[in-house]
């Protein structure tokens, strides 16, 4: 299996899983339609699933269109979401497993960003492997979704679950923020020498136009403050020694960044 990333809109990235083998794809929250099936046709793949982790129009705007085209897919997305997906025909729950490919596709419950949030975790086949996070809009290289709908307490129990993902897990991520939530962290952290020095290299990367996307669990837990809930000198930076509070404060800060 292939992943690819396609940029859409401004800053939203959109996924294709790709089986060469069988000529097939699966996207994950098509933004839009049209890039989707440029890539589709030179490809020549079908398009046989669409997965999609919340209802905002920048993950779902391209269903319809797809759909039109390809009649025979299957739109998945949560159950929590039924009515608010475009053309939803599967309603999926944490616990649940979509398939694609040969793998199994675990589903996670993660509210915060949305009251109905999932996310699709493909463990690694062999243990040296990665595994593949597809979090749509909760966390973020650098940072976490903003709260529309849920609540601090439900967007730390969720990062919580993808923090104890292995540490190996690729994480695709669904927009280009990275340098934005690092030109925050810096205003929180100055002097934490990973923040500075993970500043730079994705500043960098932007220089030269190079995407952020993936990352991994293992640069996030080290870098991303917004996993570091529980770490005491960003405790100390918050001036704060409750979890919760600590990433309310955070949540909050970067709201008004």
């Amino acid at each position: 299996m292939e992943i690819i990333r396609l940029p859409m809109l401004f800053d939203n990235y959109t996924f294709l899983l790709c089986d060469q083998r069988s000529q097939t794809a699966v996207v994950v929250d098509p933004a839009e339609a049209q890039p989707v099936l440029a890539y589709l046709n030179t490809a020549q793949l079908n398009l046989v699933a669409i997965w999609n982790t919340h209802h905002h129009h920048d993950h779902i705007g391209g269903n319809r269109a797809l759909l039109r085209q390809f009649p025979e897919l299957c739109i998945y997305g949560s159950e929590a979401d039924r009515g608010r997906i475009p053309g939803q025909q599967r309603f999926l729950a944490g616990g649940d497993r979509v398939e694609f490919a040969g793998r199994t596709a675990q589903v996670l419950f993660v509210p915060g960003h949305t009251w109905g949030h999932i996310a699709y975790y493909l463990p690694p086949i062999a243990s040296s492997d990665p595994g593949e996070l597809f979090c749509g809009d909760t966390l973020f290289a650098g940072g976490c979704g903003r709260l529309f709908e849920g609540t601090p307490a439900q967007m730390l129990r969720s990062l919580q679950q993808l923090r104890q993902l292995p540490a190996n897990t690729r994480i695709w991520c669904a927009h280009e923020y990275t340098l934005k939530n690092f030109e925050f962290a810096l205003s929180v952290a100055p002097n934490d020498p990973q923040v500075q020095q993970r500043y730079a290299q994705v500043k960098q990367a932007r220089h030269q136009r190079q995407p952020t996307i993936p990352t991994t669990l293992a640069i996030e837990q080290q870098t991303n403050l917004f996993l570091r809930w529980d770490d005491p000198a960003i405790q100390a930076q918050l001036q704060c020694d409750d979890a919760l509070e600590t990433f309310t404060r955070l949540r909050s800060r970067k709201d008004r960044f």
